[in-house]
């Protein structure tokens, strides 16, 4: 699990436990053959508050988004509960729902998919989804053992151990440590999973001394594919029933989580009649975009670690040989590009800049964490900036905020979507009323090119809205208008 998606699961009540089962880790390495030919690491810019990656098996996240889902009121879980039919018309969508005590019918305003990358809802909705298949199988074999090996991720393209194939290597919790092997396309999948093949295949990798127990087999193949748009009427798409990509990367799990964390700020402000239907065709269009970025990131991969030809491979291994001596050759090594979010710079939510600023934090930016120190005890910008619209002011001494500033700060909060203000200050305290940030290193100052007066608005979502070099609330409250489609 990336990064980003740490820090949703931080604002769900999850991020903490995930982080101390996990293994956390930033470095990968990929070898051609015997040689070490490229490194990378993740999170190369310090003080930030989770790593680049954790690995971890996904029946942990099942397991705690469960438990923090019955700590909650206003949420039910039903069990042993399949959808059977839908309908929908103007103002619902009607589900039948089968049991195994009955079938019952469930009136929804709004309904939102999650059932997986063979969708039965998709299906009974005649939807497609589109893409294609990529012909290869890999072997997943997890593993339980003592190992030395450090916490990184390693791949192999042609080693000794498996010739002309590739093998992915990199550890998980609980002493378990997955390795991914390249079969072919005519490999025969029953016959792969036997231990019988399984374990010379894991010995010759790791040599017949060390002590290994097989947990789980399997061998897959995959695709990269996608609706053409995540919503139809009353029912909106998320995760693998939206999307599909390769495994390389993680960007499945990681990019449904991320759906998610777009739709549902904007389908609570149209519940709530805050924002019109047209909203959540915004989560269609920024999410469309991100599983594009991802997909051809995904294929990109694909087509390095698994050439379709003879030259194809070729051009593959002769960039292999070159990265170990030359760092142009190096950016051309694709073993997998590891998730990052998007960034939605071509979002109509956006209120494009009229002032001039430096840095990545543009409008549409998945917003940077930072050290912070405040009075109420959180330590990081992206914990502080929670899950509504806030606006980041910053000025230098935060004791020594001006009448009329604080004035207008405070007015954000009323309206009917509120935006509560947050003044970032090296030292001080603003005035009663006002949340303060201490910028304890310069990070936020740094990462969002802030001067004196300078404001960033940021969406529920965190990501960035809009930024002025001056505070002005008539242009604030027309940005959160337009990053709700009020405008």
């Amino acid at each position: 699990y990336a990064k980003r998606a740490l820090e949703v699961l931080d604002r769900l009540g999850c991020g903490e436990e995930m982080v101390q089962k996990g293994v956390s880790w930033n470095v990968g390495r990929t070898f051609f053959r015997e040689e070490e030919v490229f490194s990378f690491d993740l999170c190369p810019q310090p003080d930030h508050h989770r790593p680049g990656m954790i690995n971890l098996q996904q029946y942990y996240l099942e397991d705690y988004l469960v438990k923090r889902a019955q700590q909650l009121p206003n949420l039910e879980m039903r069990f042993k509960n399949t959808v059977i039919a839908l309908t929908q018309d103007e103002g619902k969508a009607s589900l039948r729902v089968e049991t195994p005590d009955g079938a019952y019918t469930l009136s929804t305003d709004w309904l939102v998919v999650a059932d997986g990358a063979r969708s039965p809802i998709r299906t009974m909705m005649g939807l497609d989804i589109d893409g294609k298949i990529f012909m290869d199988r890999f072997l997943i074999a997890d593993v339980v053992m003592k190992a030395e090996y450090p916490t990184e991720r390693w791949f192999w393209f042609d080693p000794p151990f498996h010739p002309n194939q590739s093998v992915l290597l990199h550890r998980q919790a609980d002493n378990v440590w997955r390795i991914d092997f390249q079969l072919g396309w005519q490999a025969d999948p029953e016959e792969e999973k036997k231990p019988e093949n399984v374990i010379p295949r894991i010995k010759a990798m790791l040599g017949d001394e060390r002590e290994f127990d097989l947990e789980w087999v399997s061998v897959y193949t995959f695709q990269c594919r996608r609706m053409n748009s995540f919503n139809h009427g009353r029912v909106l798409f998320v995760g693998d029933a939206a999307h599909q990509v390769s495994p390389f990367g993680a960007r499945g799990a990681n990019s449904g989580i991320q759906d998610a964390d777009n739709l549902a700020w904007k389908l609570k402000l149209v519940m709530d009649g805050k924002a019109p239907a047209e909203l959540l065709d915004t989560y269609s269009d920024e999410r469309v975009f991100a599983a594009d970025e991802n997909l051809m990131n995904s294929t990109r991969s694909t087509d390095f670690i698994t050439p379709k030809s003879a030259v194809s491979k070729t051009f593959r291994n002769a960039v292999l040989g070159l990265a170990e001596h030359y760092p142009f050759a190096r950016a051309l090594v694709n073993s997998g590009r590891l998730s990052v979010p998007s960034f939605y710079t071509e979002s109509r939510l956006n209120t494009p800049d009229s002032d001039e600023f430096a840095g990545d934090m543009v409008p549409g930016a998945a917003m940077d964490d930072a050290p912070i120190e405040t009075a109420g005890g959180e330590r990081w910008l992206l914990a502080a900036l929670g899950n509504g619209f806030k606006l980041v002011h910053y000025v230098p001494d935060a004791s020594a905020l001006d009448a009329a500033t604080t004035q207008a700060l405070a007015a954000l909060a009323d309206a009917p979507i509120a935006v509560e203000a947050l003044v970032v200050a090296e030292r001080g305290t603003a005035p009663a009323g006002l949340k303060t940030l201490i910028d304890t290193k310069g990070r936020i100052r740094e990462r969002y090119d802030l001067s004196p007066g300078a404001s960033i608005l940021a969406r529920p979502d965190q990501h960035v809205a809009a930024r002025w070099r001056a505070l002005d609330v008539a242009k604030v409250r027309a940005a959160v208008a337009k990053a709700s489609c009020n405008a």
